[in-house]
């Protein structure tokens, strides 16, 4: 008798990556081009560029890519995703894998002393203003944990803030109230806000 194989187990790596990533991020038009790690302003900190995570995840290196620092540096500015010439989906599948990392329990692996107190940052600005402002959370991080990368980073903010990619000042939600209560509310619960 022939054994039935299911199709769950014979799933690569990179199709469990797509298949959890909403929409189509377009990962297997990836070039291996550069664009995305030349273009990121936490490229230095990462382990491991867009590219490398993206071919690992193409040889199946599931836990080496879900122990990567990098999805966890991502400061989600787009900036790779507007200059990537395959129109990859890169910010979407960097979210994604930190929720696979979550899933699968290596988040903790990754070795990022300094993630939460990125994450502290980006939660003060959204329960302040409902929305990330990347200046101040870039700024925020540079200075306190890479001061000397400030100077570099520099003149890609000039040409985001030229091209209206990125505010000067935050910008405040309608019904911030109602937010501030719903996060309120998740913290009274015992949730994490």
């Amino acid at each position: 008798m022939a054994e039935t194989i299911n199709p769950a187990q014979t799933a690569s790596f990179m199709d469990e990556v797509v298949a959890a990533t909403p929409g189509d991020p377009h990962l297997d038009r990836c070039l291996q081009c550069g664009t995305c790690g030349g273009s990121c302003p936490s490229g230095p900190d990462m382990d491991h560029t867009p590219r490398q995570l993206f071919a690992m995840i193409a040889a199946g290196m599931k836990e080496e890519v879900l122990r990567s620092n990098a999805p966890w540096y991502c400061v989600s500015c787009y900036y790779c995703v507007a200059r990537c010439p395959q129109e990859v989906h890169i910010t979407d599948l960097m979210y994604t894998l930190k929720q696979l990392a979550i899933k699968e329990g290596l988040y903790r692996e990754s070795g990022i002393s300094n993630a939460p107190g990125f994450s502290q940052t980006f939660i003060d600005f959204v329960e302040n203003y409902g929305r990330s402002f990347e200046l101040g959370l870039a700024a925020k991080y540079a200075l306190r944990y890479q001061p000397l990368n400030a100077v570099r980073m520099a003149p890609m903010g000039l040409g985001l803030l030229r091209r209206g990619r990125m505010a000067i000042i935050p910008k405040r939600i309608k019904g911030i109230d109602q937010l501030k209560a719903i996060l309120a509310r998740a913290k009274a619960l015992g949730g994490t806000a």
